[in-house]
């Protein structure tokens, strides 16, 4: 037997749907809604209908955008010769997040997986080839993740990059700064080694 009437069961099984969300935490934040004024959980539903209604993928580059085209592919100021392709929209804020790049993006919406039955025509490579086509892009950063699948894709890239005068970099992997050797795993050590470079 419950001890809360239907419709906060309701709302916390709802909320525990969510990622990382588990029973406990779903019921504390079912209670905040419960005891925050009215207008907040309005502010809260609305939101969350606004982003279903009006989110979509951005048409150059496939990041989250409200409109046509994202904020990044919108500014004048990026830098269009130089491109980083990247998985996600995530790993694109990631990167944001740090400043130091200041090009523009494509992002694949997945990794390449045969495994998984995940292939070129499964993640965005297509529309990628299209863009080095038409844009004047002097240089791509593969940005994909250090997985054997993002490793895969970065290298197919760069494979089908080779009949372009392209300069194509891989983004540097290994040790993070601070971190102790002897807790870093073999093949962040190897990345480590193999991406070395002079003082």
């Amino acid at each position: 037997m419950s001890y809360y009437p239907a419709s906060i069961q309701k709302l916390i099984k709802n909320i525990a749907r969510l990622p990382g969300i588990g029973e406990k935490t779903a019921e504390r934040l079912a209670m905040h809604i419960l005891r925050a004024p009215r207008h907040e959980a309005e502010q809260l539903a609305h939101s969350i209908l606004n982003i279903k209604d009006k989110v979509r993928f951005c048409t150059r580059c496939f990041a989250l955008s409200d409109g046509d085209f994202c904020n990044l592919c919108s500014d004048p100021a990026r830098d269009s010769s130089f491109l980083c392709v990247v998985e996600q929209p995530a790993d694109m804020v990631a990167i944001e997040k740090s400043g130091a790049f200041h090009g523009m993006y494509h992002i694949l919406s997945g990794a390449l997986s045969p495994m998984n039955g995940i292939g070129p025509e499964n993640i965005r490579i297509r529309e990628f080839i299209t863009r080095i086509q038409k844009d004047r892009v002097k240089e791509v950063v593969l940005a994909t993740s250090t997985t054997v699948e993002g490793e895969a894709t970065a290298s197919y890239i760069a494979l089908l990059l080779e009949k372009y005068q392209i300069k194509v970099t891989r983004i540097a992997s290994g040790v993070p700064m601070g971190g102790d050797l002897k807790y870093v795993d073999q093949v962040t050590m190897k990345k480590a080694m193999e991406s070395r470079h002079a003082l």
